[in-house]
């Protein structure tokens, strides 16, 4: 985990950690769950493997995923949310109730 920033706000912390293109998806998709990369391509398709590479790498970097290679062939990495990650569940959950709110309003 990167060592404690000096942040001039609370809010500041958590969109450093998971404010990257990706990171929030990311870690949505791996609530209560293990993914390879080959999944997390598939749920978000609109990132390139360079892109979800560097996101997964600075989520790992962080704390919050935990990434964990098998020596086998052809190789095998699987990501979860580590514990640290886990604590984020409810932020991400409330994000998704509101992105759900909002998203319905828009359609009226």
């Amino acid at each position: 985990m990167n060592n404690l920033k000096t942040f001039n706000c609370p809010i500041e912390a958590p969109i450093s950690l998971i404010g990257g293109k990706y990171k929030a998806i990311i870690l949505f998709h791996l609530v209560n769950k293990t993914l390879r990369f080959n999944e997390l391509q598939k749920l978000i398709p609109q990132a390139t493997p360079k892109m979800l590479t560097q996101q997964l790498r600075e989520l790992e970097g962080d704390g919050l995923i935990v990434r964990t290679v098998y020596p086998v062939v052809p190789p095998k990495t699987e990501y979860c949310l580590s514990g640290f990650g886990e604590s984020i569940i409810p932020i991400l959950n409330l994000m998704c109730d509101w992105g759900t709110n909002y998203l319905n309003k828009s359609d009226t």
